[in-house]
């Protein structure tokens, strides 16, 4: 069976405690944790570009105590935690770490994942901060210190979900996603680091789109592909480092606003697609993803979809079940072969920094978008609902709704009570060494542990890096 995760996390850690302990107690076994705007840019949650973004579309976290609170009555060594963070996964992991020493919990015994997949931020998302080469530098400070501290801990869950709810087909997902971890490999191989002991704890995350069979296959070309690649180009021997281990999350960008409640028949076939496909982590969105963030009702349909299928259907009994079907290893191979012409024309360009540079990456999503969209447009693509078969007395409804401003208001108070109680000098004492191991080319998490220990803030500790590694600003591509 898969690891269970549904989102639940918005707003203070308070709000967001209170429903992942919900979820815990209906049979979840991982929690999935977003981050707000704020936290991801690593803003502080009373910072001018803050305003308005304050928890909206994660939980806001400045500090140590938000952490603390966020965990309240959670046992850390007993349950998988899942981050999506990338620019700050650096202080965020830090603040978790500081909180399980604060309880006495060894970090060998910690296990969870942290996204850190700084690349599809530049093609995909946007919520980037330094410049490539220096966070190619911070996350190898990662794997490095992980491998050493928190040899449980997957370091990395390289992204292809983000890059297809921007709109790329499900070959171009596969392809820039292997794409990127081929890059994160050859950073950290240069860097000194022994491949055969970190690319274990290396772990992906893939979106379930509507194709079902299309997206079986690509799941099964994704695990054929990475043993092919760790064992020619940087001949690695541990059989655990050609497992492709991934996360799989329903589709965002195909649930509907209109008739939602055709959007669970969407979120069970895409989980059955991931399930058949191998997945080895699953979170199913909520049936309201169009329209709001997920009310428990709706949260715990997601996680009861889950349940269905791993105890009811049977389908998680047999590995690979639809292995030797004709259908499915001709589209395999089909899948296969067009990611492999993709990862030499991205190595022809120079490899995957240089294709982003050059705008090719963002110019395939985009002109995949735009085709998909003219294909709804002229019915080429049915969707119920939106095209065909609609409800014109339907009434669009929201189903949840939380005061942002009261949320925000809250999140500042709190973070500006924490500024006038700590000891400022331990503060500024930490800060700046953590400032010299940037400065000298160390592996900087030592120093952010201790300057998070000390109640620096996510923002505080983003302002030193920004100040050592400079800031990355986007080229227009035309």
């Amino acid at each position: 069976l898969w690891t269970m995760r549904q989102y639940a996390g918005f707003g203070t850690a308070e709000e967001s405690n209170r429903r992942y302990r919900f979820l815990l107690s209906q049979g979840q076994t991982g929690l999935s944790v977003a981050f707000d705007l704020p936290t991801q840019l690593g803003l502080d949650s009373d910072h001018s570009l803050a305003r308005g973004e304050v928890g909206k579309v994660g939980v806001a976290i400045d500090s140590l105590l938000d952490m603390e609170t966020l965990f309240d009555q959670i046992p850390l060594d007993r349950v998988s935690v899942s981050m999506t963070i990338n620019s700050t996964a650096a202080a965020v992991l830090a603040m978790y770490l500081a909180l399980a020493e604060k309880r006495g919990i060894e970090w060998t015994k910690l296990s969870g994942t942290i996204q850190n997949d700084i690349l599809k931020e530049y093609i995909a998302r946007g919520t980037y901060i330094y410049p490539p080469q220096a966070s190619l530098k911070i996350i190898t400070d990662i794997i490095s210190f992980c491998q050493r501290n928190v040899p449980n801990w997957n370091t990395m869950s390289i992204s292809g979900y983000h890059i297809r709810e921007a709109g790329a087909t499900a070959v171009q997902e596969l392809a820039f996603t292997l794409a990127n971890a081929l890059t994160y490999v050859e950073a950290a191989v240069k860097a000194g680091l022994d491949v055969d002991l970190f690319a274990p704890r290396l772990s992906f995350f893939l979106a379930a789109h509507n194709n079902f069979f299309e997206e079986i296959a690509k799941f099964r070309a994704a695990r054929r592909l990475w043993v092919r690649l760790m064992k020619e180009k940087f001949l690695a021997k541990n059989p655990l480092s050609w497992k492709f281990r991934f996360h799989t999350q329903t589709s965002g960008v195909t649930l509907l606003a209109q008739q939602p409640e055709n959007n669970v028949v969407r979120i069970t076939l895409q989980a059955l697609a991931s399930v058949l496909g191998g997945t080895q982590s699953l979170h199913t969105n909520s049936r309201d993803e169009a329209l709001s963030l997920p009310s428990e009702e709706s949260a715990q349909i997601a996680l009861r979809t889950q349940q269905i299928i791993a105890y009811e259907s049977a389908v998680a009994d047999t590995v690979d079940p639809l292995g030797g079907s004709y259908f499915v290893e001709s589209l395999t191979n089909q899948v296969e072969q067009k990611v492999m012409e993709y990862l030499r024309k991205i190595e022809d360009l120079g490899g995957m920094l240089s294709a982003i540079e050059k705008g090719f990456i963002q110019k395939e999503i985009q002109e995949s978008a735009y085709r998909y969209q003219e294909q709804i447009e002229n019915k080429e693509q049915v969707i119920v609902g939106l095209n065909e078969y609609k409800n014109p007395q339907e009434k669009i409804r929201f189903r949840l709704y939380f005061p942002p401003k009261k949320t925000e208001r809250a999140q500042v108070k709190k973070l500006r009570l924490l500024r006038k109680q700590r000891a400022d000098n331990k503060v500024k004492e930490r800060l700046q060494s953590l400032r010299e191991a940037a400065e000298s080319g160390k592996n900087i998490m030592p120093g952010i542990i201790e300057a998070v220990k000390a109640l620096a803030t996510l923002g505080e500790i983003s302002s030193i890096l920004k100040d050592v590694y400079g800031k990355f600003n986007e080229k227009i591509v035309v």
